[in-house]
């Protein structure tokens, strides 16, 4: 199969690639996605076969807007309505009981299904050509970084699928907040591009999966993608260093060893720390928009130097740091030092 290259003015030849069945790159404020008719169970089968996703991973629909919400979902409570209101178009994923319309390929067999209405423009504009709620997980294979440009999708998916619409490069960098609506108080699963502190600003109370901060164990059924699975991971080890920023960057750097085979993901101050290693730049130590942002093309740099060994620092967990502590802690196999 010959991936094509999609330019922004392609919408429409992208929205007939789904129509038909295919699979398309599309992209999202997040990060980029894998996209197929999310009614049609072949298409959505074949996204899976892609990436080599395991079944048992459910997958999100993307809506143009929230007034599709009733076509797909039922029982819908009133505040996902308000979380709607404040937080879409953008980065927050409901997860809400469905209709029998969504395929259960779809949602792993749950009767679940997590929505979204996606704050790009061109995703949006896809969706409403191609007049069907879009299945998209993740562009990237199965464990590795998601892309947050078309090139990284490009990487992964050539010869895979039908095309990859180039959207430019995402600005949030890190996937959706996934909130479960179905349970009282609602229960985070996935930290995103929604801060849980901005949640809670609605919601009041919100619970933590405890997924969040530890491995799923064998027999637990994810509810929300990104729960179970080895995510986010390049093809080197990491080891995550948690603790105050100056003392995570002594750890690391007391710990280097051979430069020629180690690189180093660290706060914008401490880069300097490290010459005659690979570094890659995070952001400031208070900038943990910047560091969701760059984290994931941290890390594909890593891949494409051939780096064998990875040191990250870690953020703290408030603001967007907790989506960026729990993307670091999955690419590492929660391999965390705590110092």
């Amino acid at each position: 199969m010959n991936t094509q290259m999609l330019n922004p003015n392609e919408i429409q030849k992208a929205a007939e690639i789904i129509k038909n069945g295919g699979l398309v790159g599309i992209p999202t404020e997040t990060v980029y996605g894998l996209g197929a008719d999310g009614l049609n169970p072949g298409a959505v089968s074949h996204i899976f076969l892609a990436k080599g996703r395991p079944q048992d991973n459910p997958l999100i629909l993307h809506i143009s807007e929230a007034s599709w919400l009733g076509q797909y979902c039922q029982d819908i409570p009133e505040v996902a309505w308000q979380l709607a209101k404040r937080f879409w178009p953008g980065p927050l994923t409901m997860i809400l009981r469905r209709k029998p319309i969504v395929p259960d390929v779809v949602t792993a067999g749950l009767e679940t299904v997590g929505m979204r209405c996606p704050a790009h423009s061109m995703c949006r504009a896809i969706i409403e050509a191609a007049e069907v709620p879009i299945a998209a997980p993740s562009g990237n294979t199965s464990g590795r970084p998601s892309p947050t440009t078309a090139r990284h999708m490009l990487d992964d998916m050539e010869g895979k699928i039908d095309a990859i619409l180039d959207g430019g490069s995402c600005q949030v960098g890190v996937e959706s907040t996934i909130l479960d609506l179905t349970c009282d108080p609602p229960r985070l699963l996935r930290p995103g591009g929604v801060p849980l502190e901005e949640l809670r600003d609605v919601l009041g109370d919100v619970a933590l999966d405890p997924a969040i901060t530890r491995q799923m164990e064998a027999g637990e059924k994810p509810r929300a993608p990104g729960m179970k699975y080895r995510h986010y991971a390049p093809k080197a080890p990491v080891t995550v260093v948690k603790g105050m920023p100056v003392r995570s960057a002594e750890y690391i750097l007391e710990h280097l060893t051979d430069s020629g085979w180690e690189g180093v993901i660290c706060f914008n101050e401490f880069a300097h720390w490290y010459s005659g290693y690979l570094v890659e730049r995070l952001g400031g130590v208070v900038d943990t928009w910047e560091q969701a942002r760059r984290l994931f093309r941290a890390l594909r740099a890593m891949d494409e130097a051939g780096v064998k060994h990875i040191w990250a620092q870690c953020p703290d967990e408030s603001g967007m740091g907790l989506a960026v502590v729990n993307r670091l802690s999955k690419a590492a196999g929660f391999h965390i030092v705590e110092v």
